[in-house]
């Protein structure tokens, strides 16, 4: 029997350079049920967005080789996984960092360190919005 979208669990890929950021995040969104794939960068994310066909996208936006943004619109600009929201992780929290994010087709905005609840509640949110 196949599953369909709506029994099969969400699929949640984390990117982020930071280990620890990105094992926490593991962690919370498993104890949520979700199914959780990991990236440590841009390029890495790529393949795995290819392979895995996440439903929701963590990204950091400070990372080497390909940021955030640029991770955020390569993604975006295909049409495969353009309806796949991507909430922008930051440690800062500026207007300047969100607007970007928008422009670059990021849904929201979480800024680190986030709690296990903040995390929860954005893959609630947006989970319900696709």
């Amino acid at each position: 029997m196949s599953q369909t979208p709506s029994d099969a669990a969400t699929k949640v890929l984390v990117i982020d350079d930071s280990n620890t950021i990105r094992r926490s995040a593991e962690i919370f969104l498993k104890q949520g049920g979700y199914d959780v794939v990991l990236a440590e960068d841009g390029f890495d994310a790529l393949a795995k967005v290819n392979d895995h066909e996440p439903h929701l996208i963590f990204c950091d936006i400070l990372m080497p080789r390909l940021d955030g943004y640029q991770t955020c619109a390569i993604i975006k600009r295909n049409p495969k996984f353009s309806g796949v929201p991507v909430i922008m992780l930051s440690s800062k929290d500026g207007l300047f960092d969100k607007a970007r994010g928008r422009m670059v087709g990021s849904q929201d905005y979480l800024t680190k360190p986030f709690t296990k609840d903040q995390l929860l509640q954005a893959v609630e949110q947006h989970r319900r919005a696709a």
